[in-house]
């Protein structure tokens, strides 16, 4: 519980229009797309970084647990107030402060929406290639949190890639910029990449100068049906080993498959049993240049057909529809997006498959197949103790299989509560104290984010 004191400080920092304490309206600050819930004592709305800055070192006097959030998309409870405390909640913060296309940098509020960084930046000929999925609702600053990636990170990268700097106030409450405007910059540490990634444990990102890229002239599209996944994820290997690179790779397999011919059963044919959309971009030469090497690399004895899509608008309406399906059949899906290298994707599937039979738990997988980035979805009734036991022993064995071909447990979710268990897989102990050490440095009192990312 929150003392007397520190609610009365907190309510002489913001007008009582930005601040809730009534439990009911505090509520919708409990969750995030983990579907787990933790309310927060208190939710705060700044809309400076002042405001931020105030209410940092009020709640490391006071040493209040304070989660910096945005919209609340996550997927792995990184912004959840597990610890109670106060909820920041910088969606009030929506303001794009320079719009400068001869420098091609936007800079933005973390509030913002990924979309409407988009649609500013459009205007003037570019956009910035992060793209997740949760795009249209997402904020900035949650994209920075998880350094988001989405279909276009085969080829653009990952929002670390596409930010040159920011202001932020540290765990200590002390307000702090990093990087530069300009494209290149080697003064000092790299903190900007040190914080994008860090989920709100280390500092409250205020302020992004984000690096444009021009809009390509042409985009195109093609799609390839395979017999079974191992053809398809060949074809993956062969794609990527080509000098032209799609702008994006997504895969889908049979489950995929099979749940969007249960609700658009004209969709796809009938004895497809993978898939690949595929997306090339470039000059209208580069486009023709890149569709026939790709539908080439697609030719092997799994290939069932493989044709250029006129609309390329129209390629993602099948992918953008898995989604939803997997939440309507299986509420409670356990969704993990484990990375590996390209190579390695034909094992990957192979071993999926294999625990998916071994612990009886219906596996749907699906994801960014250029880059490694599979989204490995088991579909469980968290009401059935047998099945949640099983389910917890494969996913402990799909990440084992991740860390032996030499891949990463998360690509572009995060850590936050859901993954904190299995970090040390990955990390070995040496260099998990020395990120500890870095968390002590700018959170000497532990209130940012507390218990994210680490046990």
């Amino acid at each position: 519980m929150l003392t007397t004191d520190f609610l009365t400080q907190l309510q002489s920092l913001l007008p009582s229009e930005r601040l809730y304490t009534d439990p009911v309206d505090c509520y919708a600050y409990a969750y995030d797309n983990s579907q787990k819930i933790y309310p927060p004592d208190v939710v705060a709305f700044p809309l400076t970084s002042e405001e931020v800055q105030a209410i940092v070192v009020l709640c490391n006097i006071h040493k209040v647990p304070l989660t910096p959030r945005g919209r609340g998309t996550g997927t792995v409870g990184g912004s959840l107030p597990e610890q109670g405390g106060v909820a920041l909640s910088l969606e009030r913060m929506l303001q794009i402060i320079v719009v400068d296309p001869a420098n091609r940098v936007i800079v933005a509020e973390p509030g913002v929406l990924n979309q409407t960084v988009q649609n500013s930046a459009k205007l003037h000929g570019f956009f910035w290639p992060p793209d997740p999925t949760s795009a249209a609702y997402s904020s900035i600053g949650g994209n920075l949190a998880t350094s988001a990636g989405g279909p276009h990170a085969v080829k653009y990268g990952t929002t670390r890639d596409h930010v040159l700097g920011m202001k932020a106030v540290t765990g200590k409450g002390e307000a702090i910029k990093t990087g530069c405007y300009t494209t290149k910059g080697v003064v000092g540490y790299d903190l900007t990449r040190l914080l994008i990634g860090s989920e709100g444990t280390l500092a409250v990102i205020t302020e992004a100068t984000l690096k444009l890229t021009p809009l390509p002239q042409a985009i195109g599209g093609i799609t390839a049906h395979f017999q079974d996944a191992a053809s398809c994820a060949a074809a993956v290997v062969s794609i990527m080993s080509l000098s032209q690179i799609p702008s994006a790779l997504e895969f889908l397999d049979k489950g995929s498959l099979n749940l969007i011919r249960g609700r658009f059963p004209d969709m796809l044919p009938a004895d497809t049993g993978a898939m690949l959309m595929i997306e090339v971009d470039g000059s209208p030469r580069e486009i023709i240049d890149s569709s026939t090497a790709i539908l080439s690399a697609c030719r092997n004895e799994g290939l069932l057909q493989a044709e250029q899509v006129s609309d390329a608008t129209n390629l993602w309406r099948m992918r953008k529809a898995l989604s939803p399906l997997l939440r309507d059949i299986a509420p409670n899906k356990i969704n993990e997006d484990i990375v590996v290298p390209v190579a390695t994707l034909p094992e990957l599937l192979k071993g999926l498959s294999q625990l998916s039979s071994k612990y009886q738990i219906i596996n749907v997988n699906f994801g960014h197949a250029g880059n490694g980035n599979i989204h490995v979805n088991l579909l469980v009734n968290q009401d059935n103790i047998d099945e949640m036991a099983r389910a917890e022993k494969c996913l402990n064995e799909v990440f084992e299989l991740v860390i032996r071909l030499n891949g990463t447990l998360s690509g572009e979710h995060g850590i936050g509560r859901e993954k904190r268990a299995y970090v040390d897989k990955e990390i070995d102990a040496t260099t998990l104290a020395l990120m500890k050490d870095i968390k002590q440095v700018f959170d000497p009192n532990n209130i940012l984010n507390p218990g994210k990312l680490f046990l």
